[in-house]
């Protein structure tokens, strides 16, 4: 887990928050329970060998879309007497999602504030209800009164088809610039970030299209104007606070899931084993004669966990391989449900497809022997630090 804890320091000097703040934020509105269906656009492996022929042009896309994207402005105060508290904001980008009008947007760029007020294309303003939020993936859904004829709904794609160098367009906000549009490609798939509350977001599509502050919230599209991602965060190398090329979108495909249940449930449960890892690598399996090759070092257990109750093992002692510290002594898991697993990342797939209270098989190899043990998955805490 290190290793990821690295890369997530890494990330963490992107503006976690694209949202132009020009204080801080401080907020919680009400919880809404009932149901929707978002508006979603499934695309076929054969449908993107027709891609050329079915894709739209920038300016098409910005038509199109241009109308379903907010600007979103959360308003705050920060202090722990009221009465001398300084108003804050913050302002990002968001969509519409519906026509019963729910909006998805980052949960960095509303966190904490007291009053929500969206903007849409045709200069109308109004108050905004946070329905929920997910601080894990960054996302968030609001909800305004507006007519059905008011609001256009942008269709979430299928970001598992996304691949590298496919086209792509941003639409948000950038320091305010409302609707502004940019272009570019897919740069990567599979890119780790870090989420507001430190966990790791899986699946991330990196793009080079031009993302600033402000564009937090914002959809990225692909070239037949589906939402592929949400525009999250950006990477400045450490030396620059604007765009560098490197900005990073929550995939669709996740929005869908958080979205369903922030709708159903007015909250997101994820399932969490409890422990802290990290993949074996050849060099540390012939060096300490490993039973195994690939697989997860269990460094970590969680007290209390699902992994600590079923009574996985840790690591007790520190080695030292290539400058990269590892902790022996502990379980190797090798397999989650008949899946091999030789990766965190690969570990924390196999878990995602359960709900806390659902049972996991792994298989492990304990002191040279291999064995398996049933995990109950619990609800992941606030934070890694519980």
């Amino acid at each position: 887990m290190s290793s990821l804890r690295n890369y997530a320091a890494l990330v963490a000097t992107a503006i976690l928050g694209g949202a132009i703040a020009v204080g801080g934020v401080a907020l919680f509105g009400g919880l809404e329970g009932d149901t929707t269906v978002v508006t979603e656009t499934t695309t076929t492996a054969s449908s993107r060998t027709a891609a050329p022929r079915d894709a739209m042009s920038i300016n098409e896309i910005y038509k199109r879309a241009a109308p379903g994207v907010v600007q979103i402005a959360s308003t705050g105060s920060i202090s722990s007497d009221p009465l001398s508290a300084t108003p804050q904001q913050a302002l990002g980008s968001g969509f519409v999602v519906d026509k019963a009008g729910r909006i998805v947007t980052n949960f960095h760029v509303v966190q904490g504030a007291d009053e929500i007020r969206v903007s849409f294309s045709n200069r109308d303003t109004v108050e905004a209800q946070l329905v929920g939020s997910d601080p894990s993936t960054d996302l968030a859904v609001l909800r305004v009164e507006a007519s059905a004829g008011a609001l256009t709904p942008l269709p979430l794609g299928d970001s598992d088809l996304v691949e590298v160098g496919d086209q792509v367009v941003a639409i948000g906000n950038p320091f305010g610039l409302d609707r502004t549009a940019t272009a570019g490609i897919v740069s990567a798939v599979q890119r780790l970030i870090s989420a507001p509350n430190q966990f790791t977001i899986d699946h991330v599509i990196q793009t080079d299209a031009p993302i600033n502050r402000g564009n937090s919230g914002g959809p990225l599209l692909n070239d037949r104007g589906e939402v592929i991602g949400v525009n999250t965060q950006i990477e400045t190398g450490g030396i620059a606070t604007g765009n560098v090329g490197i900005g990073f979108a929550v995939p669709a495909n996740t929005v869908k899931n958080v979205v369903a249940q922030i709708l159903r449930t007015g909250r997101v449960e994820h399932p969490h084993l409890g422990i802290q890892g990290h993949p074996i690598t050849e060099e540390l399996a012939e060096k300490f004669k490993l039973p195994v090759d690939q697989g997860v070092l269990v460094e970590e257990v969680t007290e209390n966990s699902g992994a600590d109750k079923a009574g996985l093992r840790q690591g007790d002692t520190d080695v030292v391989v290539s400058g990269e510290t590892f902790i022996l002594g502990g379980d190797i898991i090798v397999a989650a449900d008949g899946t091999k697993v030789s990766s965190v990342e690969e570990l924390r797939a196999a878990i995602a497809v359960h709900k806390p209270g659902d049972q996991i098989k792994l298989e492990i190899y304990r002191e040279q022997k291999k064995t398996s043990v049933l995990v109950t998955l619990g609800r992941r805490p606030p934070s890694p630090q519980g």
